[in-house]
């Protein structure tokens, strides 16, 4: 028990260089202003809470680029609290795969799309908000938040399982990133819509599985050749909840403290299965 309000660097904890201020971040910004939105020709893909569609970066370093447009399905009331939920996952992901990058543990880069909240500007969507990010080419699944993992993949899909083991070795146990889904381009990969799984289910929103997710995630996973033996693992790693490759949620209900179905169940997901890159 480190006790109450202590805040520790995990950089320091784990005795690790912090990196140089002038190293490339690992995230992969917008780096533009404004886009077109193809909202005419539907989404081609979408989740429990959003529809995914195309667009264009129109003004800015990637003008002419391809971009995604997630819009939240449930309008204004709910969509705050969804944005903050990303967007905090996103940033506790970049924190947590900078530090990967930093070990070269591969002689790639790994990179995370970092979308933002704009909102529409002119049409009947005007005032809307929604996240946009970097399209990504090739898009596939390597691993999911309820310890499935892609074996149809090949040494990325090993990468990625390694990367989450590392997210809670680096974190002293407080973090599991996963559900992790990209491209594979020449040099590196490029990831979006990562889970963090806490000490605290929900803190990084409902695909956050919280203590029950931790113990599950390790009690699927099987160390591979990207993996170190002086990474740590819970003691106690048990398989909680069965493996499928959609994202599976916290339910929460009135009565009852946060519930994930269990493998008899059917799970409550979110899954942006799509035949199309993104």
């Amino acid at each position: 028990n480190k006790g109450l309000g202590v805040s520790r660097c995990s950089w320091c904890v784990q005795g690790y260089a912090q990196p140089a201020a002038d190293r490339p971040s690992s995230a992969r910004e917008n780096d533009a202003s404004r886009a077109q939105i193809f909202l005419g020709q539907g989404h081609f893909a979408e989740g429990a809470f959003r529809w995914v569609y195309k667009g264009k970066y129109i003004e800015g370093r990637r003008k002419g680029q391809p971009c995604v447009c997630k819009v939240f399905k449930t309008g204004a009331v709910m969509e705050d609290a969804y944005f903050a939920a990303d967007i905090k996952a996103v940033e506790k992901a970049l924190h947590l795969v900078d530090q990967w990058n930093s070990q070269k543990f591969i002689n790639r880069t790994i990179k995370v799309n970092r979308a933002q909240i704009w909102s529409f500007y002119e049409g009947r969507h005007k005032g809307q908000k929604n996240l946009v990010e970097p399209f990504i080419q090739n898009w596939e699944k390597f691993n999911s938040n309820s310890g499935w993992v892609n074996s149809d993949g090949e040494s990325w899909s090993l990468v990625m399982q390694a990367l989450s083991h590392y997210s809670y070795h680096v974190s002293s146990g407080q973090f599991v990133l996963c559900d992790l889904q990209g491209g594979i381009y020449s040099d590196g990969a490029i990831i979006t819509d990562p889970v963090i799984i806490s000490r605290s289910a929900g803190t990084y929103g409902p695909t956050d599985l919280g203590p029950d997710g931790i113990l599950n995630f390790f009690g699927h996973h099987v160390c591979n050749k990207f993996c170190h033996s002086t990474w740590t693992k819970p003691r106690d790693a048990r398989r909680m909840y069965a493996p499928k490759a959609s994202t599976s949620m916290v339910v929460t209900t009135q009565h009852s403290r946060p519930q994930l179905s269990r493998p008899q169940q059917p799970a409550i997901c979110e899954d942006y299965s799509s035949d199309d890159s993104w």
